[in-house]
């Protein structure tokens, strides 16, 4: 019995030790890393409810550290080019809106008769005044023109415009008239010394001459400042025959 005891106590004294042993190393593990039980947790995409996470991503609760992990949709890489293209076309949108008129810049001009429907158009060689001209430079010279056309477009019935298109390499601009309709008398009336002829409602231009009111006989001159009336055409062509220089 003696003999069996003392085997008994020889297996147990090592179990024992082992024992301890073991339940030592978890201890230390566990105290010199704290977080190897929290693994999953550090990872975690989103905050646990019920715990703060500090700026720098320490969790307070835990004393672990989170990363925010951010998805990211397979398309956006493979259509990173995408993202270029945008950004391209964004820079083409801003540049457009800033485009000048150069010297190669296309002007077409569509006069319309607002009276018979009809449009005639032209391309020219754009003026060299538009030169250099925003979209917004060439719109306000565009309603200064319209503002106070020259005489000659008042003559020829001018009434007004509009821009139809902008772009460098090409303007459209169309020109509005109520062309002068054929006339049994005439008016002739005086304008900064020169002599004007009329149609028979007296506000239409008909023709600017070059007689100049100061070459007419006084009497002449005097009917001229009051409004002239001209009979017909041909009383109208022996006059400008007889005092055209």
């Amino acid at each position: 019995m003696r003999f069996v005891k003392g085997i008994g106590l020889f297996f147990v004294f090592p179990l024992t030790m082992l024992a301890i042993g073991f339940y030592a190393g978890i201890e230390i593990t566990q105290y010199f890393y704290p977080g190897m039980q929290r693994q999953p947790e550090q990872y975690s995409q989103e905050n646990v409810p019920g715990q703060s996470v500090r700026d720098d991503g320490r969790n307070e609760t835990t004393g672990t550290y989170q990363q925010n992990i951010i998805p990211i949709a397979e398309d956006s890489l493979a259509d990173n080019g995408d993202l270029d293209l945008d950004e391209e076309q964004e820079a083409m949108s801003v540049v457009s809106s800033s485009e000048t008129l150069y010297v190669g810049t296309k002007y077409v001009l569509e006069e319309a008769d607002i009276l018979r429907h009809t449009v005639v158009e032209t391309t020219w060689s754009l003026p060299d005044k538009y030169v250099g001209m925003n979209r917004e430079q060439f719109l306000i010279a565009m309603e200064t023109y319209a503002s106070s056309p020259p005489l000659k477009e008042l003559e020829r019935g001018f009434v007004g415009l509009e821009v139809l298109s902008f772009a460098r390499e090409r303007v459209v601009v169309r020109m509005n008239y109520r062309y002068v309709q054929p006339s049994s008398s005439f008016y002739l009336a005086a304008y900064d010394n020169y002599v004007l002829v009329y149609l028979e409602d007296q506000r239409t231009v008909y023709i600017k001459t070059e007689i100049t009111l100061d070459s007419l006989p006084v009497d002449m001159q005097q009917e001229i400042i009051k409004m002239m009336w001209i009979e017909n055409e041909e009383a109208l062509y022996n006059f400008l025959e007889a005092y055209s220089s």
